[in-house]
C-alpha cells in the first residue's frame, strides 16, 4: 500500500473500525474500507476481507488505532488491538504517538471443549495478558520507523523507506515483535505496526532566537527483556538486560545534530533473587563461557556502533564491589575497549552532580573524538558519529541517567558551537529556559524508562531536572524505593511471566507442562498466613506486656507470643524466596 506523498513513504492505516460478531471480528480501514481482515473467534484463523465478512449486524461497532498483533494460547488466539492513542510530537517530521490503552480480543471459544487443567492454565495466561495490557512506555508512527536513529537512516539504501514499516524497523527494538509473525505471514503490512518501548520525549527550544527542535527518544532492546531483579546481567548470546539505545537530537536551521549513548546491565552472568531482604545479595555464575559472552557483546556493539568507551559506574566495595571487580577482570581480556571504573556514590554522593567533571576529565579526549551525527538541510553528512559510550550502574537506572544526561550536555554545547549558534565560550548552561527544558526532558526520560524495567519513577531525578538534591526529591526518592521493593517483591514475578510470553521466549504448546508445575510452590498462599502470623503475634505480645505486671499468667501469654511473632519471623526470613512473588515460564538466562 502506497499512499501518495512526495516522498514515497509507506503509510499505514490510522484509524480502523471494529465489528464484533457472534462467531467473529472483522478489522478494516475507515480511510479504505475495503482493506481489512477478519477472525473468527472460535477457531482464530484470520481471513481476508470479503463481501460476506460485513454481512450480517454487528452486536457491536468501536473504533481502534491499530492492530498489535497476536498470540496463541491453549484454547485459541488472542489479538491485541489499540484503543486509545495520544500524538507527542513528531519524528524528522513524521507524527509519533504514545499508546494510552490496549486490550486483547479472545478467540478461545474452544475454552469450552478445554479439562480443568487446561481453563486453569488458560486462566493464568490470560492473567498475564491483562498485565501486557498496561505496558508502559509504548510508541509508534504511521508513516516512518522510530526505531532507527538518524546515522543509520541515512545510510540507507535508496529506496528502503518505500518498504512496509516493519521491513524497515531494527528487529531488536520492536517490542511487538513475536506477536507481529502471524499478521506478516498473512501479508497485512497496511496493519503492521512495531511498537517501540522506551521513551519519547520533545521540547521547543528558542536558543538566541534560533528556533529548535530538540528530541530525546530511547529505544529498549527486546533480546533480554524483564524486570529489575528478574533479568540482570547477560545471557549466553551476549544480550544485556535493560539494554536501551538513547538518541538526542536537535533540528534547527536546516541541520540535524544526532548523538547516541548507550546503557545496559553489567555483561556478566550475575543473578540477584529476591528474598525479602532490602538488597538482596549479589551472586555472579562461575561459568566457562563468561569470557565468551562478554566478548559477543562488546563485539556486537562494535560492529554497530565502532569503538565503545565502557563506563562502570558501580561501588567499589561489598556486593557492588565484587561484580565490579570481576568485569573490570574480563575487561582486560578484551584490547579494543577502554573499561573506565568510577565509583558514582564515592565520588559524587548524593547531591555533588558537578563531580561528574572528574569523569569528563578522564574520557573527554576520546568522547570528543567519537563526535556526534550532522547533516545540513540538502542531506549532506557534515560529521559522523565514531564510537559509543556504554554507561551502566547496577540497574543502568539512576546513576546512569544523571550521567548520561551530563554527557549529552556537553555534546550538545559542542553541537551547536559547530554549528554556529554559539560562540566557544558559551553553552547551554547560560540560557536559563532552554537548559530547564533539556534537564526536564532527561529527567521524564528518566522516569519513563525507569517505570518500565523497576516499576517506579528513577532515583535521583532531581540530580537531573536541578542539578542538586531537593528535600521534595528525597521524600519522591524515599517511596519510590519502598515501591521498588514492594513491587520486585511481590509483583514482578508475574510481571515477568507477561514479558517472557509476550516475547515468545516462552511458547504455550499443550505438549509443555502446566504453569503450576514448572513452579510448585504458591508463595502467595503462604505469605498472607505468615504475615496475619506475625502481625497478629507482634499485636497480642504489645498487649500482654502491657498486661504483664498485673500477674505471672499475662506474663507467661506475652512470653509466648513473643516467642511466636519471632519463631514467623525467622522462618519468613530463613526462605525469604519462597515468599517473594517468583515466575514459573523462564530460568534467569
Amino acid at each position: 500500500m502506497e499512499i501518495g506523498s512526495s516522498s514515497g513513504n509507506f503509510k499505514l492505516y490510522d484509524r480502523l473500525e471494529l465489528l464484533e460478531y457472534q462467531d467473529k471480528f472483522v478489522i478494516k480501514s475507515v480511510e479504505s474500507p475495503d482493506q481489512g481482515f477478519s477472525i473468527c473467534r472460535r477457531e482464530g484463523n484470520i481471513e481476508p476481507l470479503s463481501d460476506e465478512s460485513s454481512s450480517g449486524r454487528p452486536s457491536k461497532i468501536s473504533t481502534i488505532y491499530g492492530v498489535a498483533g497476536t498470540i496463541r494460547l491453549l484454547a485459541g488466539i488472542y489479538v491485541l488491538v489499540i484503543t486509545s492513542r495520544k500524538e507527542v510530537g513528531s519524528f524528522l517530521g513524521y507524527p509519533v504517538y504514545r499508546v494510552e490503552s490496549m486490550k486483547f480480543l479472545a478467540c478461545n471459544e474452544a475454552l469450552r471443549y478445554s479439562n480443568s487443567q487446561e481453563k486453569r492454565d488458560e486462566a493464568y495466561f490470560m492473567t498475564l495478558l491483562k498485565t501486557v495490557e498496561a505496558t508502559p512506555g509504548l510508541y509508534y508512527s504511521y508513516e516512518t520507523d522510530i526505531t532507527l536513529n538518524l546515522q543509520r537512516r541515512c545510510k540507507l539504501m535508496e529506496g528502503w523507506m518505500s518498504k512496509s514499516i516493519w521491513k524497515q524497523a531494527d528487529p531488536r527494538f520492536v517490542w511487538n515483535k513475536h506477536l507481529l509473525e502471524e499478521l506478516i505471514e498473512y501479508k497485512l503490512d497496511g496493519f503492521i505496526i512495531p511498537l517501540l518501548q522506551g521513551s519519547f520525549q520533545v521540547a521547543q527550544l528558542k536558543l538566541k532566537n534560533s528556533p529548535a527542535t530538540f528530541t530525546l527518544l530511547s529505544r529498549r532492546c527486546t533480546r533480554r527483556l524483564g524486570t529489575r531483579m528478574w533479568r540482570r546481567g547477560a545471557n549466553l548470546e551476549g544480550d544485556t538486560a535493560n539494554f536501551i539505545e538513547t538518541e538526542q537530537l536537535l533540528e534547527l536551521e536546516g541541520f540535524r545534530c544526532s548523538l547516541l549513548q548507550i546503557r545496559g546491565s553489567i555483561p556478566l552472568l550475575w543473578e540477584q533473587i529476591v528474598d525479602l531482604s532490602y538488597k538482596p545479595q549479589l551472586r555472579v555464575i562461575n561459568h566457562e563461557q563468561t569470557p565468551q559472552v562478554v566478548e559477543r557483546h562488546f563485539h556486537d556493539l562494535f560492529q554497530r556502533y565502532g569503538e565503545t568507551i565502557a563506563l562502570d559506574l558501580t561501588d567499589k566495595h561489598g556486593d557492588e564491589g565484587q561484580l565490579s571487580a570481576a568485569y573490570s577482570a574480563e575487561m582486560q581480556k578484551l584490547p579494543n575497549v577502554r573499561y573506565v571504573s568510577f565509583d558514582f556514590h564515592h565520588v559524587c554522593g548524593n547531591s555533588n552532580f558537578d563531580n561528574l567533571h572528574i569523569l569528563y576529565d578522564q574520557i573527554s579526549q576520546e568522547f570528543e573524538k567519537q563526535g556526534y551525527f550532522l547533516i545540513d538541510t540538502d542531506g549532506n553528512i557534515l560529521e559522523e558519529q565514531k564510537g559509543i559510550i556504554r554507561s551502566n550502574c547496577i540497574d543502568c537506572l539512576d546513576r546512569t541517567n544523571v550521567t548520561q544526561s551530563y554527557l549529552a550536555q556537553k555534546s550538545l554545547n559542542i553541537q551547536l558551537q559547530r554549528i554556529g549558534v554559539f560562540t566557544s565560550t558559551e553553552c547551554i548552561s547560560m540560557f536559563a529556559e532552554d537548559y530547564g527544558k533539556f534537564r526536564t526532558l532527561w529527567a521524564e526520560q528518566g522516569d519513563e524508562i525507569s517505570l518500565e524495567y523497576a516499576g517506579t519513577h528513577a532515583l535521583k531525578g532531581d540530580l537531573v531536572r536541578y542539578g542538586k538534591q531537593t528535600v521534595a526529591g528525597l521524600l519522591k526518592d524515599g517511596m519510590s524505593a519502598l515501591s521498588r521493593y514492594y513491587l520486585n517483591n511481590f509483583h514482578d514475578g508475574i510481571r515477568q511471566d507477561a514479558l517472557d510470553l509476550v516475547s515468545g521466549r516462552y511458547t504455550v504448546s499443550r505438549n509443555n507442562p502446566s504453569p503450576f508445575q514448572l513452579n510448585s510452590f504458591e508463595s502467595f498462599s503462604y505469605l498472607p498466613v505468615a504475615s496475619a502470623l506475625l502481625i497478629g503475634g507482634l499485636t497480642v505480645t504489645t498487649f500482654t506486656i502491657q498486661q504483664a505486671g498485673r500477674n505471672a499468667q499475662q506474663y507467661v501469654s506475652s512470653v509466648v507470643w513473643a516467642g511466636v511473632a519471632a519463631g514467623v519471623m525467622a522462618l519468613v526470613k530463613a526462605n525469604g524466596r519462597q515468599f517473594c512473588s517468583r515466575p514459573r515460564l523462564c530460568g534467569l538466562l
